[in-house]
């Protein structure tokens, strides 16, 4: 692995949906797991684990199992220790900001007027950060131009080199789901 490859470590963040894949990103090198699938049954374990191995947990609240997509969801979440949540939708990230929880709003950049659109809405939601779908250089350009907040580049990511890409495009973190990425430690 050359030292360009090992530096991006710290950008990569684990996206995982089962709990196997949260207990190898648990003992992967990376600092920030998205919680794709994450359930009220096992939410506080899961937090447990996550921070006894010194990573922040993130939940996708869209797609939360047994977890209210609203102002108590959100309260409940924090009273867990959750560190931050990821939305599409844009009360949701409002409620949570109120409430002082980090916030991830995700876009699905389709065409140019998905670009438009992700700039309108952020300037409502006012998300800490956006995670932009699927992971493509000139979008990350063309965003980075318009927006003061820093990028994800999420989706589409299967290997390093494309990491290391888009990271170089401007990307200030990218997500995925492909544990090689992760670290050497998930090898």
């Amino acid at each position: 692995m050359t030292a360009t490859q090992k530096s991006i470590s710290n950008k990569v963040i684990a996206a995982v949906r089962t709990n196997d894949e949260l207990l190898r990103a648990a003992t992967s090198e990376v600092r920030i797991v998205f919680h794709l699938s994450p359930n009220i049954l096992t939410l506080e374990n899961d937090i447990k684990i996550m921070h006894s191995a010194g990573k922040k947990l993130f939940l996708h609240l869209d797609l939360a199992d047994g977890i209210g997509r609203d102002r108590s969801g959100i309260e409940y979440i924090k009273k867990l220790g959750v560190d931050g949540i990821i939305s599409t939708r844009t009360s949701i990230i409002k409620y949570a900001r109120e409430l002082g929880v980090f916030t991830v709003q995700r876009f699905f950049i389709v065409d140019s007027q998905s670009i438009y659109t992700t700039i309108e809405t952020l300037k409502s939601s006012k998300a800490q950060m956006i995670e932009v779908m699927p992971a493509m250089g000139k979008t990350i350009m063309r965003l980075k131009e318009a927006v003061d907040v820093p990028i994800i580049a999420g989706g589409l990511i299967e290997t390093r080199e494309e990491a290391i890409a888009v990271l170089k495009s401007g990307a200030s973190a990218v997500s995925t789901g492909k544990a090689q990425i992760w670290g050497e430690n998930n090898e």
